[in-house]
């Protein structure tokens, strides 16, 4: 019996049972959270997907067996089309973000920014624009929206084209300042990483108000690394789980590498300007290296992060007035990237299960106990009921 199509918006999966994330397994991590430990804890922020999962067996260009999706984030919620200050950037370029060279040229991102599979990005990009002429959000003659992506062709009918137009509108105006689903959902439903199952993770911190009392957030859509460097809280879990427990992807490709790729979005509430969130979403590259990434010749890592402080700073004025924290005191942000980035990755391994797709190609899920034994071992585990 073939499956369905299923559409999981965030609206619809926040009524299903929660998973466990990677805290409640008892995973350390440094830094405080937010109150949903998500990106949505940055005031503003809504996220939405667009989950396709169908069919089964033998791979059928353009029928399936299909496991994408798209995932959305609106820096200051749908119905508003006040751009905010955003600076990318890219630790190897084996991908696509589009629109970075007006990010890069005006310091601005404009509209919703969103995540798909490597050939679904022209789609998207288009859907978007769509969306905001339909609403009335276009700020002018054209649009130049951020769309990036990672390679589900593993598991997913790559070359089907399976995402449509109104898959991005459904993410869209499915889009919660809520809880963020993760794992196999969004653009990350067909992805691994570490050569277990991976996808979409997100994270928060809050810094103390003695250094500001602001909050960032990181979403990743996680796609890379090997399953020997993978690192859980320091403790080197890849080696203790290795592929002779568990198989790894890339013991059944014709070239193992360390191809793979890792798409981070980073938003914040603090005021910082253009130039200061390109050094933030610098930072984001430590979080991965936390975690054990390499950024191999064969990765699209590329990164972006914007702030919902300076609302209409855009506007056509002569003079805009800004605030900007000062380049002394940006230091706890930096450490919050670093920090909410890590486990961003973690919390996306975590909520991920195990996935079948096409030509019955598999990948596992990173299980659970065992991760518990390998933290337990290093004396990492905080021991939880």
């Amino acid at each position: 019996m073939k499956k369905q199509i299923v559409f999981i918006a965030a609206t619809l999966a926040l009524s299903a049972a929660p998973k466990p994330r990677a805290r409640d397994l008892g995973v350390p991590f440094d830094g405080t959270p937010g109150a949903l430990n998500a990106i949505t804890d940055v005031r503003g922020v809504e996220v939405g997907h667009t989950t396709l999962i169908r069919g089964e067996g033998e791979l059928k260009a353009g029928q399936g067996p299909v496991r994408t999706g798209v995932t959305v984030i609106v820096p200051r919620g749908k119905r508003s089309n006040d751009p905010v200050f955003a600076g990318w950037f890219s630790l190897n370029g084996n991908g696509e973000m589009t629109g970075t060279t007006w990010v890069e040229e005006s310091g601005f991102m404009e509209g919703p920014l969103a995540i798909t599979n490597t050939h679904s990005v022209g789609v998207v990009r288009d859907a978007i624009i769509a969306w905001e002429v339909q609403h009335g959000l276009l700020r002018g003659a054209f649009a130049l929206p951020v769309v990036a992506e990672t390679n589900d062709g593993w598991l997913n009918d790559i070359n089907g084209f399976h995402v449509k137009p109104e898959h991005v509108f459904q993410a869209l105006e499915s889009a919660s300042a809520g809880p963020v689903p993760e794992g196999n959902v969004g653009g990350g439903t067909g992805m691994h990483c570490y050569d277990f199952k991976g996808g979409t993770g997100t994270a928060s911190r809050k810094l103390p108000a003695a250094a500001g009392g602001y909050t960032v957030g990181v979403l990743v859509q996680a796609n890379f690394g090997s399953r020997q460097h993978l690192l859980v809280a320091g403790a080197p879990v890849g080696r203790e789980i290795g592929c002779d427990k568990y198989p790894c992807r890339s013991t059944a490709r014709p070239r193992p590498g360390r191809d793979g790729s890792i798409i981070i979005v980073v938003a914040t509430d603090a005021p910082l300007i253009a130039h200061q969130l390109k050094r933030l979403a610098r930072r984001a590259a430590l979080g991965i290296a936390r975690t054990g990434g390499m950024s191999g010749n064969g990765s699209g890592d590329i990164f972006i992060a914007f702030s919902t402080a300076n609302p209409g700073a855009a506007e056509e004025s002569n003079a805009a007035s800004l605030s900007m924290l000062s380049n002394r005191r940006i230091d706890d942000l930096f450490e919050a990237t670093v920090f909410a980035t890590e486990e961003a990755v973690i919390n996306a391994m975590v909520a991920a299960e195990t996935m079948t797709g096409r030509d019955y190609h598999q990948t596992v899920a990173l299980p659970h106990e065992e991760l518990k034994q390998a933290l337990r071992k290093y004396g990492r585990l905080v021991e939880t009921k």
